[in-house]
């Protein structure tokens, strides 16, 4: 595996140094691989660090500051609260590494989160992943936008580090073959099935006959890759169910204007419009739409700025009546008890209630966590094994659980669709998880409550 293959060529590369210059067998950071150079007494740095005193160093990349800085300190704060669940003892608490402090299988010892900012930006993203790895972190989580988590990971998989993804949604990010790259969020191929099965489910049991659809999108790896899931699937099923096509308006990560495009969507005169943007770029969106007079049957977004808690206090009462994927929703609070338990934790941080992708990256802490005890090791290979065999508990999530295929993708998926009604989040659907039912079609925006 690659991890060890790191291991040989290191102690050969050292035996080679030695011999030739007579220097000490330590090597620097910029000499290659940071991962487990030997030991005297024999065996890897990491099984070694696994008996010191030291802590169990997790990486996690996200967007801390830049245009997605508001969004990240969020993500931040869901780790924060897994930390604090895994390294704290919460005997109540029905999750797995609540109730004793630390990883039991490695001595109690607790795990340290080492926070890196990418800045939205890839090349950042890359740059910080080597750096997490020669800090000697035994795994890495984010990085929230798909642009950025594209290259961190390919760069945990060069190092063989485990790299368990929250988050980021593009399709194509499960679909490279790595071996040390998982993701718990549902990606946009499964969202783009899904909202088309909850159209077919509105025009079946509400009448509302959505017929046309458009994608408005991010011009990024996230934005793009929705596009064409949301292409694929009208072209290999949904073609043949009633709906129309009609096309796609992209726009550029740096925007700061959408007349252009708001425009350009009001000319198609959509059913139903597809958003894959960020909390900043949906609120652009929704204001215009609001004075233009833009008035689809329905708006459903992809995992991004529609789940942020924010794009209600930027929209108030406008925020109502959109809709799209979400793994929390506050109405479950009173029946999901872990999900309460850590929803106020979270909320003394940050003051507000979860949302999909906090509860996404809160969850990526605590499968690593839980796989590194389940090794019982710092081994990377050790843990991905447990990673890819694994059935996790995850009693925060409407599903319950967290089972990766061998591509990598959680097959459980945790979402659901969640509408805003009176300024809150509600589930709608499926019916067996809803807390109401939906609000269609849009009213005109005179007409709202």
């Amino acid at each position: 595996m690659k991890s060890k293959l790191v291991v040989l060529l290191l102690i050969l590369s050292l035996l080679f140094t030695t011999v030739i210059t007579g220097c000490s067998s330590e090597t620097s950071k910029d000499e290659g691989t940071p991962a487990e150079t030997a030991t005297e007494e024999g065996g890897t740095e990491e099984e070694a660090a696994a008996d010191d005193g030291e802590t169990i160093k997790i990486g996690a990349i996200l967007p801390l500051t830049g245009s997605a800085a508001a969004t990240g300190v969020k993500l931040q704060a869901a780790m924060e609260v897994a930390q604090e669940i895994i390294n704290g003892e919460y005997p109540d608490l029905n999750m797995p590494l609540a109730k004793d402090a630390g990883l039991p299988n490695l001595g109690g010892k607790k795990i340290e989160i080492i926070f890196a900012d990418h800045q939205g930006n890839p090349e950042m993203a890359k740059s910080e992943a080597e750096r997490l790895i020669e800090e000697g972190v035994v795994a890495l989580v984010g990085a929230y936008q798909s642009s950025c988590t594209k290259p961190a990971s390919q760069t945990a998989e060069q190092y063989g580090i485990p790299f368990v993804c929250g988050s980021s949604s593009s399709a194509a990010l499960t679909e490279r073959g790595l071996e040390y790259f998982v993701r718990i969020a549902p990606n946009d191929d499964m969202e783009s099935e899904m909202f088309y099965e909850f159209m077919l489910y509105l025009n079946e049991n509400y009448d509302v006959d959505i017929k046309t659809v458009a994608v408005a999108y991010i011009d990024n790896e996230f934005g793009v890759h929705a596009k064409e899931m949301a292409e694929k699937w009208y072209n290999e099923v949904y073609k043949d169910k009633g709906f129309e096509y009609l096309g796609s308006v992209a726009y550029a990560t740096d925007v700061t204007n959408v007349d252009t495009e708001v425009q350009q969507i009001k000319d198609m005169n959509p059913d139903a419009i597809f958003h894959a943007s960020y909390i900043a770029d949906i609120t652009m969106f929704v204001n215009k739409y609001r004075d233009a007079g833009v008035t689809p049957k329905c708006v459903l977004n992809y995992c991004g700025g529609f789940q942020d808690t924010q794009f209600v206090v930027n929209l108030g009462k406008d925020s109502d009546y959109f809709a799209g994927g979400a793994a929390f929703t506050a109405a479950h609070l009173d029946t999901m008890p872990e999900l309460k338990f850590i929803n106020d934790l979270y909320r003394e941080k940050t003051n507000s209630h979860f949302d999909g992708p906090a509860l996404e990256e809160f969850a990526s802490i605590m499968v690593v966590a839980d796989a590194i005890n389940q090794a019982g090791s710092l081994d990377s290979d050790a843990i991905m094994e447990v990673i890819r065999n694994t059935e996790f508990d995850a009693p925060y999530f409407a599903s319950g659980a967290i089972r990766f295929n061998e591509s990598g993708q959680n097959e459980i998926s945790a979402s659901y669709i969640v509408q805003i009604q009176d300024q809150e989040y509600q589930a709608v659907w499926p019916e067996d998880i809803a807390t109401s039912t939906p609000w269609v079609p849009f009213p005109d925006w005179s007409e709202r409550k």
